[in-house]
């Protein structure tokens, strides 16, 4: 009898299985999966003082295993060091300063997450287990410790604020930057970091101020997205901030905070330059003393964030000697304003205009809830305004007049 090609094939790959099968158990070494354990101290003093601090656990396993390391307390509790990892086999060496898994004692109160802690002062029964992974075979050794004078208070971190929560990066002037303030009570590293929600994660670097870093007690961070170093910020969206405390023992304790990013991205804007003519049409090259000088020109916001501007509005004419301050509008950083400068003027841009009405501009308000004025990403404005001129200045005469697209405490464009 002939069988049909597919089944011969199919007979084929089952045999050829079961042998691969049999000669991988035949090849593989027989006895025990783990053969040699130690700890090569049999106390430790786990407080960072360079004596007897860790241990070499050392261990060698003949086929691959599930390797799990625990240390039993008297009372039965018992700490994990390691839990069922998967090894090749091999001689491997791990030191072992006394951290072990994080937890919590029973009553205590911790302000983080304890992500790893030294086990507290005693004696243990350390366990090395391995699993065959084939066969599913356990072996194990045991031996004791002694852990004494061990620094087991937490780097807890009693304080952790972040604020604003929500973040606009964009140079505004308003929630521009994000303040960090961390507590720990005692000598411990501090990491900041800004995680996503795909668990990508980017550093954020600490302010210099009176303490160094590793001092117990307050220190503080600050984030602004790249954005003075004219980066794109990270895209809006919610975020995590994460601080991580670390002591010299190991023992490491983590909290995390909520923060959004709206509106964020490095804001460009131009006056527009007209394709015939002037950039800036003024009204006269002329003018009779006592008669306003009047301009009209284009501002467009060609960025991805919204630019946020003040007054006075567009159309406001002031005598020579008025300041943009005297109209109740200061200045205010982070602001867009058109200005106009002469070359006797006494202060850099003294007249200064909003690019545009509320009601041309798009409210917004802050965190707060005050409301402020933005032209928005891909807006243009018209922008008119005067300067009664009032005064002669005879060396300069006649003078020139020019405009300039200021953003206020950060430059002119």
């Amino acid at each position: 009898m002939r069988l049909a090609r597919p089944l011969v094939i199919i007979f084929s790959l089952t045999t050829l299985t079961v042998l691969l099968s049999l000669g991988y158990l035949v090849s593989r070494p027989r006895g025990p999966v783990l053969v040699e354990a130690s700890f090569s101290l049999d106390a430790i003093t786990p407080n960072a003082d360079g004596d007897a601090d860790l241990t070499s656990i050392a261990y060698r396993i003949r086929r691959e295993a599930r390797v799990s390391i625990t240390l039993r307390a008297g009372d039965g509790t018992e700490y994990v060091f390691r839990n069922r990892e998967i090894r090749p086999p091999g001689d491997y060496a791990v030191l072992f300063s006394g951290i072990v898994d994080g937890y919590t004692l029973p009553g205590e109160t911790v302000n983080g997450t304890v992500e790893a802690r030294l086990i507290p002062d005693g004696t243990y029964t350390w366990t090395i287990t391995a699993e065959d992974t084939f066969t599913g075979r356990v072996d194990e050794a045991t031996g004791t410790l002694s852990v004494q004078a061990g620094d087991s208070e937490l780097p807890d971190l009693f304080e952790f604020t972040v604020s604003p929560s929500v973040f606009t990066p964009n140079q505004d002037g308003i929630d521009d930057r994000v303040e960090i303030n961390v507590f720990v009570p005692k000598a411990a590293e501090l990491s900041v970091f800004l995680i996503d929600e795909e668990g990508d994660s980017v550093f954020i670097p600490a302010f210099e101020g009176g303490r160094t870093p590793g001092e117990p007690g307050r220190h503080s961070f600050e984030y602004d997205g790249g954005i003075d170093n004219g980066s794109d910020p990270p895209p809006d969206g919610s975020y995590t901030v994460q601080v991580v405390a670390e002591d010299a023992e190991g023992q490491r304790v983590t909290r995390t905070a909520p923060l959004t990013i709206e509106n964020g991205g490095v804001p460009f804007a131009e006056i527009v330059g007209q394709p015939t003519g002037d950039t800036v049409r003024f009204s006269s090259e002329t003018v009779v003393l006592g008669d306003v000088l009047t301009f009209t020109l284009t501002v467009e916001n060609y960025g991805d964030s919204p630019i946020r501007t003040t007054g006075p509005a567009p159309g406001y004419v002031y005598d020579q000697d008025e300041l943009y301050s005297a109209t109740g509008f200061y200045e205010e950083s982070g602001v867009w304003r058109v200005g106009i400068n002469c070359d006797t003027c006494l202060t850099d841009y003294p007249w200064r205009w909003a690019l545009g009405t509320p009601e041309t501009l798009t409210p917004i308000p802050d965190g707060e809830g005050t409301v402020h004025y933005y032209l928005m990403p891909g807006e243009r404005a018209v922008v008119e305004g005067g300067i009664r001129l009032l005064n002669i200045v005879d060396a300069r005469n006649p003078q020139n007049f020019w405009a300039g697209l200021i953003h206020e405490d950060v430059g002119i464009a």
